[in-house]
């Protein structure tokens, strides 16, 4: 053999060992990542709640036809004491469902009065206070779903995890200010109306504002937009590269009870599936503003309505079909692209998906 052939083989051996090196170090690294992301012990943010009996859906053997229901939990807790559970800021639902492949998102109003498992009635929104089996029960029997799986962070998992996928370009529908001096001002806000990149500690003045005439209701909203965007980023190229440094930012800032395994599975049907819809939960329709023990809540009108509404948003149509640019064709114009603003504006005035 030449010594030219003999340096060709070289280099491609050393190029193959370099890739097979990297591809290790990035699946093992994704994977020290998940395991990362479940708390045990003096670790889980759960553990000083006392023991619950309150039983919830065992999560199923994966047969790749099951829908699966998270629940998606954001926490504010500033000013409690090391320990101390605070009550949910937010609380969504991201049902996955890999036969239809699409996935809905349902948000919870936080003032919602609905029964607490072993707790009586009370707003939902202090149901995680009582262990994330007793919130995944809640709002699973509000629903007339089962949840199976939770996902709990805090302000600055959220901050960290949207720096992490490098920000998100979003559409601010508004001026939005609120400055907040018990804070010392750390979370004020102020962001002007427009098209603009958001990083994390913008993102979260975004989701958390509510200083308006409607309150929770379009912050609700706007939580399941920005959500849907930032979905979105993490399906990037860019972003599953970077997934092992995503992870390494949020894991401190996040706790679940996803198993890795579990995680590889969602993770495959989520990137095949579509955003079908997101819904306020309880709708307006079925909902009533009313004063229990003198403080204002939000109740249902029908229980058994509610349920219904759901079972019928599972059994919608599935998704239109779209192209290998993730565009239907009415949403593609004669150069090939989307107009991201006029479509993120729709969906910040309230306009169906």
């Amino acid at each position: 053999m030449t010594s030219r052939k003999k340096t060709i083989l070289w280099i491609v051996a050393i190029v193959l060992a370099a890739v097979i090196g990297y591809a290790v170090y990035y699946f093992t690294s994704i994977y020290t990542g998940l395991q990362g992301l479940q708390k045990t012990g003096e670790a889980s943010p759960f553990k000083n709640v006392a023991p619950t009996e309150v039983k919830v859906a065992e999560p199923p053997k994966w047969e790749g036809t099951e829908p699966v229901n998270i629940l998606l939990m954001g926490v504010d807790a500033r000013g409690l004491k090391e320990g101390e559970v605070p009550r949910s800021d937010s609380m969504m639902v991201a049902s996955l469902d890999p036969v239809k492949k699409r996935i809905n998102l349902f948000s919870i109003l936080r003032d919602t009065y609905t029964n607490i498992p072993e707790h009586g009635k009370e707003r939902i929104n202090t149901a995680i206070t009582h262990g994330p089996n007793t919130a995944m029960k809640a709002v699973g029997d509000l629903l007339g779903i089962q949840i199976q799986y939770y996902v709990y962070t805090d302000f600055q998992g959220f901050i960290k995890l949207v720096d992490a996928v490098g920000g998100v370009d979003f559409y601010v529908e508004k001026d939005m200010y609120y400055p907040s001096a018990a804070d010392k001002h750390e979370y004020d806000i102020n962001l002007k109306q427009g098209m603009q990149h958001l990083d994390g500690t913008t993102a979260l003045q975004y989701v958390r504002f509510r200083h308006d005439a409607t309150s929770d209701f379009t912050r609700t909203e706007r939580q399941r937009a920005f959500l849907k965007a930032v979905a979105e980023k993490m399906q990037s190229t860019t972003s599953i590269m970077k997934l092992p440094d995503i992870l390494n930012d949020v894991s401190p800032f996040i706790d679940t009870n996803l198993t890795v395994n579990d995680m590889w599975k969602l993770a495959s049907v989520g990137y095949k599936s579509q955003m079908a819809g997101s819904e306020q939960i309880p709708p307006m329709k079925l909902l009533k503003e009313t004063t229990i023990g003198g403080a204002a809540v939000l109740t249902v009108s029908s229980e058994s309505a509610l349920k219904d509404y759901v079972k019928d948003i599972f059994n919608k149509p599935a998704p239109v079909p779209v192209s290998s640019s993730g565009k239907t064709e009415s949403e593609t114009n004669s150069t090939g692209t989307k107009d991201i603003s006029t479509d993120q504006q729709n969906r910040s005035t309230g306009s169906s998906d």
